[in-house]
């Protein structure tokens, strides 16, 4: 649960009462230009979930709204369908094309992923216009108007209300998705998608997930679109008409739902007072809006960055969120810990990269219920080894076992399906939320929900339950006065703190943990150790990597030295402390 403001919840019910009063009292263009408003709103959300939240830049939509108008066209006037059954033939056909079409673009990175979605974009502008059944470039027209129950939606005024009634739902459906289990997991893609995949998160998967609902998204306000206008062409399914959809997603506030409402709003009705007044201004007529729009880009980017809507939330004082209701426990990994035999094996493991070897022929065991510390000078390939017991690097040789099955060749987020939960050398959390949110990523693989019951709020049970769950967790790690705090406002040794919480979270059968005293007090450290072995007292196995020597010795149970990327020495605190190979590798001894 997020911290919320007064100020934006108000502004939002005085947005829909501003809704309901409009088609009442605004003179017809101002309802018109409601309506539009409205069906870009709902493109533009897509957008919010697709780039602002999971990261995956598209300029694409706008082929997708005209993929619903132009199937709903022609369905209702060369096959006599009823326009309310080519809705679900659009949405069917749109998520068919976009499957297609994500399975192939999704996996493209960086400037690449952009410019395939303008490719594609292109092509089905194309198709529309040069196909002569679906009216070339001039179009096609005598699409029937909607109505209701024998209730015509003949006039704009009318019109209006379906179209925002749909427009709210969809904000309503989106807000839903991104306070849930698969809506956390949306969050962390956009710069923690190795992260995520470390708590079961299948990355691939998810973004094709987004990029489908945004194309879902898109496809209804189409078919809104086509009756409304009674007539289609390509016209406003170009690739300017994409570019303009991501500018409202942008401007508005490209991680906030009402972000979408807010830079439709601003663009269309700037548009409009723009195309009017500036040929006015300047004597002559011309495109000299889209000067204007770069301009007010250029100064969002650099004074608004998050966008217009969260400016506007940061002014109101925020009110932090209370207690955590309290639910029963989701199903725990408790049953499924072994108690004989090596929990991992590693044996004779090899990394190369390129030319250099990292690892070299390292074999070691961990016992259930214990605590193996893994250690040795910078460089000696202990970072790489938890990379490849984590599933983040790929063997070059050897083999690694995890219950006698082998996961050399599985990746992250397989692993940890397992039961092998992970902290980071580098602190991966999401900074912009809470400490709650990023503790209840951790138990993503304890729950069940999908897009579809967060979308329709039918997982509140299950989300009470993971909230109590990752509130346990950072009551348990002394985090219990920073639950409600933004992650990324708290110092780095608290943050590794919660990065331990997260991992607990999972309830990991094997827990790897990668320095996590790095950065922390003495007394810290002490409340850190004290935690990890009432873990291991409750059958939990980890793996510590670690420099503080005082820190290891005093917690493990046995301990693995590495040195130039061999194993070193391996045996009892004790005895690893007086190995003279390790005292004149390591601890400095003669």
């Amino acid at each position: 649960m997020r911290g919320t403001s007064v100020a934006p919840r108000v502004a939002m019910t005085a947005f829909v009462v501003l809704l309901v009063v409009i088609p009442w009292i605004a003179p017809p263009f101002w309802v018109t230009l409601g309506n539009y408003i409205g069906l870009y709103s709902i493109v533009a959300l897509g957008l919010v979930l697709l780039t602002g939240v999971a990261g995956q830049t598209s300029f694409g939509q706008a082929a997708f709204v005209g993929l619903g108008a132009y199937t709903s066209a022609w369905l209702t006037t060369h096959a006599a369908w009823s326009p309310w059954l080519t809705l679900p033939a659009a949405l069917v056909l749109t998520a068919a094309m976009a499957l297609a079409l994500g399975f192939i673009t999704l996996r493209m990175k960086g400037h690449y992923l952009p410019l395939a979605t303008i490719a594609w974009g292109i092509a089905l502008y194309l198709t529309f216009g040069n196909l002569d059944w679906l009216g070339g470039h001039t179009g096609m027209s005598g699409i029937p108007a909607l109505s209701i129950g024998g209730f015509g939606l003949r006039s704009e005024r009318r019109y209006y209300a379906l179209i925002w009634a749909v427009a709210l739902a969809a904000l309503w459906a989106s807000r839903n998705l991104l306070d849930s289990r698969p809506g956390r997991a949306l969050r962390a893609m956009k710069g923690g998608l190795e992260m995520a995949e470390a708590f079961g998160v299948d990355g691939a998967r998810l973004k094709t997930v987004a990029f489908v609902y945004a194309a879902l998204l898109a496809c209804v306000s189409g078919w809104l679109y086509a009756h409304l206008q009674r007539f289609v062409n390509p016209t406003p399914f170009g690739i300017n008409q994409g570019i303009e959809y991501l500018f409202m997603a942008v401007i508005g506030g490209a991680a906030s739902v009402w972000g979408a409402v807010v830079g439709a709003a601003l663009i269309t009705v700037l548009k409009e007072v723009l195309q009017d007044v500036l040929p006015a201004l300047l004597g002559r007529s011309g495109n000299f809006e889209i000067v204007v729009f770069g301009i007010v880009m250029i100064v969002l980017l650099q004074f608004a960055r998050d966008g217009v809507w969260p400016w506007l939330a940061r002014l109101a004082p925020t009110r932090r969120a209370g207690t955590v209701p309290a639910a029963s426990p989701l199903p725990s990994r408790q049953a499924d810990r072994p108690r004989h035999a090596a929990l991992l094996a590693v044996r004779g493991v090899r990394k190369t990269f390129g030319g250099l070897v990292a690892v070299d022929d390292l074999s070691f065991e961990i016992r259930p219920g214990e605590i193996l510390g893994l250690i040795g000078p910078n460089g000696a390939g202990k970072s790489t080894t938890f990379g490849l017991i984590s599933g983040s690097l790929r063997l070059s040789g050897g083999e690694i076992l995890f219950r006698g099955r082998s996961i050399g060749s599985l990746t992250p987020y397989e692993i940890a399906k397992l039961g092998i939960g992970r902290t980071f050398q580098h602190v991966r959390l999401l900074g912009y939320m809470s400490v709650l949110d990023n503790v209840a990523l951790g138990a993503y693989l304890r729950g069940r929900a999908g897009v579809l019951r967060a979308s329709l709020r039918l997982d509140r049970a299950e989300e009470a339950r993971t909230r109590a769950v990752a509130a346990r967790a950072i009551e348990r790690t002394g985090l219990r006065t920073h639950m409600f705090d933004e992650a990324g406002s708290l110092p780095l040794g608290t943050q590794r703190i919660v990065e331990v919480a997260r991992a607990l979270a999972a309830d990991p059968v094997l827990l790897l943990l990668d320095e996590p005293a790095a950065g922390l007090r003495f007394l810290e450290k002490k409340a850190l150790a004290d935690l990890l072995r009432g873990l291991r007292s409750e059958g939990m196995t980890i793996l510590l990597v670690e420099h503080d020597m005082e820190f290891v010795m005093g917690l493990t149970d046995r301990l693995v030295v590495m040195d130039f990327g061999e194993k070193l020495a391996e045996g009892e605190p004790d005895a690893v402390r007086q190995n003279p190979a390790v005292l004149e590798a390591y601890l400095g001894g003669t």
